[in-house]
C-alpha cells in the first residue's frame, strides 16, 4: 500500500530514484543484454542516510564488476508508485529497483507475476538469517499477495519506526520536564498549550495524521490485533476498545489544543519544517526524518518511543525487488549483496539510518547508537506494527480524508470508525 513512503512528502523536492539502462547476466528468462550496464531504480533523497549508502554501495559494485556499469535516471516515489504494473510489463524493466512494501504493492506485483522469486539467493547468500522476524514480514508474500509468508520477493537493507522527536530547547525555554510517561507527555502537552503553544506538528492532508491516530491505538492493543488487522488472521472491528480510544483521544487531542485544526490542510512537509523552525515542540513521526533533523536542526533535541505502548508503527524499510523480466538478474543479486554487506550496513547507519545488519561497535554517531538501540528494543519485543494504510487498496486516501474529518470537527469519533469498517471490509480479502 501507499504506506509510510507517502512520507515521501517528507523530502518531496528531493526525492529520487534511479533507472538505468542494460545489465548483464540474468537467469534464462530475462532477455539479451549488453552485460555491460545496470539498471537501477530507487527513489531516495542522496543526503538521505539511504542514498549516501547506497551511492557507495554503487561504488563498491563497479570495483567488484570491472567494466560494468550502474546507471540511473531521477524519478520519484509517485512516478514509480504509479507506473510500475506498467513497466515491469514492458521491455523498460529495470534490473533491480526499491518499492514499497506491502500487500497492495509489492505483494499485489508478485501475485500478478511481475516479480522474481529471490527465494533461492535469500537461501544461497544468508539474506534471512540478517533479518529479524519482524523485518522478514513485508518480505514474502503468499499466493495471494498477502505479506507475512511464502517466498521472498523483496528485501530490504534498512529498517523504520516512529518515535517522539521533541525540542530540548523549547521544554527548558517553558520550564517543562522533558516527557519520561505518556502522562509526563500529556502533562507538558498542557502546559505549552496554556503558554499558547501548540505542541504536535501534524499534516492532516497526508500521513501524519493518521499515524497519531493509529499509535493511540496501539497503545491499546496487541499483537494478535495487529495480525488481524494487517494480516486477516481474524476479524477487525474498528467499534472495538482500540479504536475507540485511538479515534476519540484524538479527537479529545485537537479540542485541546495539543493539534490544531488548521493542520487538517497541512502536508508532511509542511510539519516537518515547523518541527525544524521551533515552531511545535514535539513531532511524532518515523526514522526516515532522522539525517534530516540531524543535519538542520539547530537546537538541542531528542527523542524516545512512544511511551506507555509495546507497539508502534514501522517495519522493514523498503524492498529491493528483481523485476521477472530484468536483463541481469545475477547481477541485481550481486547488489543486494553489497547493500546488506558490513560495511554498507555501518555507513548507513553512521548516517542516521536504521540499519538491518551492522555491526553496533562500528557505529561511532551518538544519535544514530540511541537510534538503533531503540529499534533493538522494538525489535526484541516484536514491537512493529506495520502501518495503518497498509490493509486495503485505497485505504491512504479513506484514512486522510475520514482524519481530516475528525481535525475540523465535521465528523464524530464514532462516524469515523465506522467509515473505516465500510472501506476496511470492501476491500479486505474475503474471510
Amino acid at each position: 500500500m501507499l504506506t509510510a513512503r507517502r512520507r515521501a512528502a517528507a523530502t518531496a523536492a528531493v526525492i529520487l530514484s534511479g533507472s538505468l539502462l542494460l545489465a548483464s547476466c540474468g537467469s534464462s528468462d530475462s532477455g539479451s543484454s549488453d552485460g555491460k550496464t545496470l539498471k537501477l531504480w530507487h527513489y531516495e533523497s542522496p543526503d538521505s542516510a539511504m542514498g549516501a549508502a547506497w551511492n557507495e554501495a554503487i561504488m563498491e559494485f563497479e570495483a567488484k564488476h570491472p567494466g560494468v556499469k550502474v546507471k540511473f535516471e531521477e524519478k520519484g516515489f509517485e512516478q514509480i508508485q504509479k507506473t510500475a504494473p506498467m513497466v515491469l510489463n514492458s521491455s523498460d524493466a529495470p534490473d533491480i529497483m526499491e518499492y514499497n512494501k506491502g500487500d497492495a504493492t509489492a505483494g499485489l506485483l508478485s501475485k500478478q507475476g511481475l516479480l522474481t522469486d529471490l527465494t533461492p539467493e535469500v537461501t544461497k547468500r544468508g539474506w534471512d538469517k540478517k533479518l529479524s522476524a519482524g523485518v522478514k514480514t513485508t518480505s514474502q508474500y503468499d499466493a495471494n499477495g498477502v505479506m507475512g509468508s511464502g517466498k521472498w520477493y523483496g528485501i530490504p537493507n534498512y529498517a523504520e519506526f516512529t518515535m517522539v522527536f521533541y525540542n530540548k530547547d523549547l521544554f527548558k525555554k517553558y520550564g517543562i520536564a522533558e516527557p519520561k510517561t505518556f502522562d509526563d507527555l500529556t502533562a507538558a502537552m498542557d502546559k505549552f498549550v496554556a503558554k499558547g503553544v501548540t505542541p504536535l506538528a501534524d499534516a492532516g492532508a497526508e500521513y501524519l495524521a493518521q499515524q497519531y491516530l493509529y499509535q493511540l491505538a496501539l497503545s491499546k492493543a496487541d499483537r494478535s490485533w495487529v495480525d488481524k488487522y494487517e494480516l486477516y488472521k481474524g476479524k477487525t472491528d474498528f467499534h472495538d476498545a482500540a479504536w475507540t480510544y485511538g479515534a476519540t483521544t484524538f479527537a479529545d487531542w485537537v479540542k485541546k489544543g495539543y493539534i490544531s485544526k488548521t493542520s487538517s490542510g497541512t502536508k508532511a512537509e509542511d510539519a516537518g519544517v515547523a518541527f525544524i523552525q521551533g515552531k511545535n515542540p514535539i513531532l511524532f513521526s518515523g526514522s526516515w526524518w532522522y539525517g534530516r533533523f540531524k543535519a538542520e536542526n539547530k537546537f538541542d533535541w531528542g527523542t524516545m518511543l512512544w511511551p506507555g505502548s509495546s507497539l508502534t508503527l514501522g517495519s522493514g524499510g523498503n524492498l529491493w525487488v528483481v523485476p521477472k523480466g530484468a536483463k541481469n538478474k545475477d547481477l541485481a543479486y550481486d547488489f543486494i549483496d553489497i547493500t546488506m554487506s558490513p560495511k554498507i550496513q555501518n555507513l548507513l547507519g553512521n548516517k542516521g539510518g536504521v540499519p538491518v545488519a551492522a555491526d553496533s561497535n562500528a557505529i561511532t554517531d551518538p544519535r544514530s547508537k540511541t537510534l538503533i538501540a531503540d529499534f533493538d528494543t522494538l525489535s526484541q519485543r516484536d514491537g512493529l506494527a506495520f502501518y495503518p494504510d497498509w490493509p486495503v487498496p485505497g485505504f491512504y486516501d479513506t484514512l486522510v480524508s475520514e482524519t481530516q474529518k475528525l481535525i475540523t470537527g465535521s465528523e464524530k469519533p464514532d462516524a469515523y470508525l465506522s467509515a473505516l469498517q465500510k472501506a476496511y471490509d470492501q476491500g479486505a480479502p474475503k474471510q
